[in-house]
């Protein structure tokens, strides 16, 4: 069954992260259907929320990688809808 989602990610930017979560970011944009990204140049925090419509296995499969990425911490929220994929 089809899954649809947000996945959050918070990044504290250090050197070549960035580069690794936009390279993620490409690799599974087949599931990825919307991304916002919100920087708070304050705390030098930044905020990705992508929306996911996909198998089960390739969302749980972006959020760990992206969730082995150093300074990046990964929380989703996904729904089982019945979706024609």
């Amino acid at each position: 069954m089809a899954k649809i989602g947000v996945v959050g990610i918070v990044i504290r930017p250090n050197g070549d992260n960035v580069k690794s979560i936009n390279a993620l970011l490409s690799e599974f944009s087949d599931i990825i259907t919307g991304r916002l990204g919100v920087p708070d140049r304050e705390s030098g925090v930044n905020t990705i929320a992508v929306v996911v419509r996909g198998e089960n296995e390739r969302i749980s499969a972006l959020c760990g990688k992206l969730g082995r990425v150093d300074s990046v911490r990964v929380k989703s929220a996904i729904v089982a809808v019945d979706l024609d994929m």
